[in-house]
This record gives structure tokens, C-alpha cells and sequence, in this order.
């Protein structure tokens, strides 16, 4: 191992250390004192919930544990977006499970708390997963109401998938282990099943306070909505539990009968560790984003048993592409070549530039993969596309499209990992959140932007100090050394990993070594749903 191995290594570990250290403080929630009264008022905590309904000693991912990170500082913050999303196993079912954390503003819904569940129930209609909702909130955050209310992705389109959901045949079941007020008093009425704890939880469209003030009526809410009113006399609800544990053990039972599902049949096999070590991940990824790395390195400790088959080895060499098993499923990689890379012309090519005939690989690439029912796999390294007269001249606009297309209209499920840089329209052909991959993560070293730092910085001081001069303005070498370091620090906060996360445009930060965990849970969850429709590039330049 040589020095810049360890100096790499002892980097992105810190950024773990980071990493992790952020992450139990955000599984808090609203504070220790607040989870101390949630306890002495017999109900368990979200995520106590969610792993008491888990099977023992089995996998999980969290979806979106950073939602709402360092955003609404004025309110009080609001972590993890108040609400806590997992796929895990219940009876040896995968299942995705949506839990209301009532400490943080008594499980009031912020405009990213509506994003969070929405995009709980995407994944679930994509991949036909079972979905269990843990309600316990007190309903749309009222300050920021107009930002929640109306729109399309607003809180309104929550009840509208549970609809479609229902029409797919996906099992729904809800429970109402605390509040369930007003609007939101129809998603476990929308679902398969509801169940609803005896004296902690509600369901009324208006509290007592409201009727009173609407109808003049006095009613406690208990005998307004509570368990004993909604089981027997409305009929809303089909079970009345005794407390939090008997009704995750009801949750469980009825999850144990489910009958099997229909299969994608994506191949797998017995799963196999990589040869090489998974930890020299760490010492193989360089400190600096502009550092060049050979990918391959990372790949093999990924895949089973190190084992790549590369397609079009010598050409496009600014990405790979090839075919692989991660924990025992067959996969189709596509890769930014880090490392500076000499063609058969005697060209070089840039690490983490998508060049034309990169571009055309990878579109080949994923129509094969297409071809043959293969998820593909995306590790993000890219600065974008090759730019000057030479490549606008050899059509890399084209090229770039036709790759565009093919990530766009691929059939196939899409993973994608952005290990490093993800900058500009290379994020889009790398299969950004915009092109519908099934699940995408960021490593802590990802940076996520237009483009690099430095660069933005120089273009946003030019701007800055242009308009600074119309106004009669000096500007010394100091004061523009100044407005520098300012521009670049704000734009450094916005690419980095948690700035990205907490607005869900990845679904989370994950630990290098549990990539494959991440894959493999995810192509799990693909299983579920058989490809309905062929694969079609429609019209493309060529």
C-alpha cells in the first residue's frame, strides 16, 4: 500500500465517522426528553415500532433518514422529514413500512414530509411492495400549509395513490397508533385493512375543539373518533388493539398469510463475497474529487467473487460496461472511468468525461441488457460531457441523446450509486433521480451539482464582480479573493451529499460496503413486479 492508499483511506473514514455520528442523532428525532413522553404515554417510538414489526437478525434499508436536513432552522427543524421509511422483512416478506414520528411536531406533515411519503408509495408501486403505514401524526404543519396543500405532489396526491395502489392489487394495511386528523383521517380508510390502539389512537375529519366551534356540539375525542367508536359503531376501522405490540403482532399476522407473488425473473444464483476487499474501497477513492482512479478496482470489490465480464473493453473507455452478480444477482454495470485513458487512435480521454463514443456503448450496452432482462447497475463518477469543437463537430449532442434515450425508456429496473462527482447533464445519462432509477444512494465522498465547485465559483464571481463594477465599484485583488471564498463556500454546502439527501434526490447516504446490500434488496424488490412493456428507443439520431 502505498502513501496516497492510506491518506485516501484515512479521509473516507472520517467521512464515515461523519457520516454515522449524523445519522444517531438524527434517529433521536425531536430529542431524547420528547421520546421520555411519547414512552410514559404507553406508545413506542417509530422506529422502535418498525423494528419490533421486522423480523429478527434480518436486512433493512433506510429510505431518506437526512429528509429535511439543516431545512425549516425557523421552525424548530424538522428530522428525517418526521417520518421514518424502511424496507425490511415481516414473515419473510418484503415489505416497505411508513412510520409517523410523533416527536417531531407531533408527526406534523412538512412540504418534504409529503415528498418522503410519496416517494415511499412510488417505490411501492414500482416494485409492488407490500405497504404498512404507522399513522401517529397531527396533520399538515399549518405555517407552511400553502406549500403542502394543493399541488399535484402536495399531500392530496397521498390518498390518490393509495387508490391506484388498491386497483394494482398492492397490500395496504394501516394502523392508527396516535392522531389521525382531518385530511389525513382517509389514508388507513383507503387501505386493505385498518387497525386502530385502544385509548392512544384517533380518527376524526375535526378534533372536539373544531366542532365545537363548527356545530356548537361538546364531545370528547375519544368518544369523537376513538377505538371503541370507530370498531363498533362507524365500522371505519377492522381491529381494536390493546397497545402498540398488539397491533405490530396483528400487522404480522395478517402480512404471514399473504399468498406468494407473481416473479420478474431476474437470475440469481448462490450469492459469493468478492474476492478482493471490500474495505480497500476506502483506500482506493481519492481525497480530492478531481484526482483520477481506476474504476475497475472498485467494481471488483462489488460484484461476486470479483468477477467482470467487460463488454467493449477497448472502446469508449470513459466507461465501462459489463456484466456482473451482486449478492447472487445477474447485473448490467455502467461505470465512469476514472483514470486517464489512452485510445487505439492514440486520443486521450479524460477520467469522468463522457465522450461520442462512450456515449454509444453504453446505449448499445443497456439495449442488451434490455434484451436479456438484466438490471443495470449505474456508479456515478462524471463530470459531463465532452465539450469543444472537435466533439460538437463529432456529434456528441447525438451521442449523448441517444444515451439519454436509452436510460430514459430502459424497462429493465435501474440502480444508482454516485460514488463521486455527479455533475451537470452526466448525471442525467448516469441515471440521475430524474430518470426514474428504483433506488439511487450517495457514498459520503458524492458531490452532486451543475458543476464542480471551483469552476461555479469563477463563473458566479465573474457575474458577481461584473455587476459590482456597473455600479461604480472597485474591485482590488483582495475584495475579489474575498467575494471568491464567499461564492465557493456557499456553493460547497449545496453539492454536498447531505444537501442533496435532504431534499430526497437521493434516497440516502450509505456506507460504501453495504452497496451490495443495497442492490441486492433492491432487485429483490424489482422481483416483484414483471416488466409490462417492450423496450423502445423511439426515434433517435444515429
Amino acid at each position: 500500500m502505498d502513501i496516497n492508499f492510506n491518506k485516501n483511506e484515512d479521509h473516507n473514514k472520517l467521512l464515515l465517522s461523519d457520516l454515522k455520528r449524523k445519522l444517531s442523532k438524527i434517529k433521536l428525532g425531536g430529542g431524547q426528553k420528547r421520546i421520555e413522553k411519547l414512552h410514559s404515554q404507553g406508545k413506542m417510538t417509530a422506529r422502535e415500532r418498525i423494528d419490533y414489526l421486522f423480523d429478527a437478525k434480518t436486512k433493512s434499508i433506510e429510505i431518506g433518514a437526512f429528509t429535511g436536513e439543516g431545512m425549516y432552522e425557523e421552525h424548530g427543524g424538522c428530522p428525517s422529514g418526521g417520518v421514518v421509511i424502511k424496507i425490511g422483512y415481516i414473515k419473510g416478506k418484503q415489505c416497505m413500512v411508513v412510520a409517523n414520528d410523533a416527536t417531531v411536531k407531533a408527526g406534523a406533515w412538512f412540504p418534504i414530509t409529503g415528498k418522503k411519503n410519496l416517494r415511499a408509495q412510488e417505490i411501492a408501486m414500482e416494485n409492488r411492495l407490500p405497504i404498512i403505514y404507522l399513522v401517529d401524526s397531527a396533520g399538515v404543519y399549518l405555517p407552511l400549509q400553502d406549500e403542502i396543500f394543493p399541488d399535484k405532489e402536495h399531500f392530496g396526491r397521498i390518498f390518490r395513490n393509495n387508490a391506484k395502489m388498491s386497483s394494482m392489487g398492492i397490500t395496504q394495511i394501516a394502523a392508527v397508533m396516535g392522531s389521525c386528523v382531518a385530511g389525513g383521517a382517509y389514508l388507513p380508510i383507503m387501505s386493505d385493512e385498518a387497525l386502530i390502539v385502544d385509548k392512544t389512537g384517533s380518527i376524526f375529519l375535526a378534533g372536539s375543539y373544531l366542532v365545537k366551534a363548527a356545530i356548537g356540539e361538546t364531545i370528547d375525542n375519544e368518544t369523537l373518533g376513538g377505538a371503541t367508536t370507530h370498531c363498533e359503531i362507524s365500522g371505519v376501522t377492522d381491529y381494536k388493539s390493546k397497545d402498540d405490540k398488539d397491533a405490530l403482532d396483528t400487522i404480522k399476522n395478517i402480512i404471514d398469510k399473504i399468498g406468494d407473488y407473481e416473479k420478474a425473473g431476474y437470475s440469481r444464483v448462490t450469492p459469493k463475497m468478492p474476492k478482493e476487499k471490500q474495505e480497500e474501497i476506502y483506500g482506493i477513492l481519492p481525497k480530492l474529487r478531481t484526482d483520477q482512479y481506476d474504476m475497475m478496482e472498485i467494481i471488483k470489490r462489488l460484484v461476486d467473487d470479483s468477477e467482470f465480464e467487460e463488454y467493449k473493453a477497448g472502446y469508449g473507455q470513459s466507461i465501462i460496461t459489463g456484466y456482473a452478480r451482486i449478492d447472487g444477482w445477474a447485473v448490467g454495470i455502467i461505470a465512469n472511468q476514472r483514470k486517464v485513458v489512452k485510445t487505439k487512435k492514440g486520443e486521450m480521454q479524460f477520467g469522468g468525461v463522457i465522450y461520442s463514443d462512450s456515449a454509444d456503448k453504453a446505449t448499445r450496452f443497456i439495449a442488451n441488457c434490455n434484451q436479456k432482462k438484466i438490471p443495470l447497475v449505474f456508479l456515478q463518477d462524471v463530470t459531463g460531457f465532452m465539450v469543444g469543437s472537435k466533439s460538437e463537430h463529432g456529434g456528441i449532442i447525438k451521442d449523448g441523446a441517444k444515451m439519454v434515450n436509452a436510460v430514459s425508456n430502459s424497462v429493465v429496473p435501474k440502480f444508482t450509486i454516485v460514488v463521486g462527482n455527479s455533475y451537470g447533464a452526466g448525471n442525467y445519462a448516469m441515471c440521475g433521480k430524474a430518470y426514474d432509477p428504483r433506488l439511487i444512494a450517495a457514498w459520503p465522498s458524492a458531490e452532486l451539482a451543475v458543476m464542480g465547485g471551483a469552476q461555479a465559483a469563477k463563473v458566479l464571481l465573474q457575474i458577481e464582480t461584473a455587476s459590482l463594477k456597473k455600479k461604480g465599484e472597485e474591485i482590488t485583488k483582495e475584495k475579489e479573493q474575498e467575494l471568491f471564498g464567499k461564492i465557493k463556500s456557499r456553493y460547497d454546502a449545496q453539492i454536498s451529499p447531505y444537501y442533496a439527501a435532504a431534499r430526497l434526490w437521493t434516497d440516502a447516504i450509505i456506507d460504501p460496503l453495504d452497496t451490495r446490500k443495497w442492490i441486492s434488496m433492491g432487485i429483490e424488490a424489482a422481483d416483484h413486479a414483471p416488466i409490462e412493456k417492450p423496450f423502445n428507443l423511439g426515434v433517435i439520431q444515429v
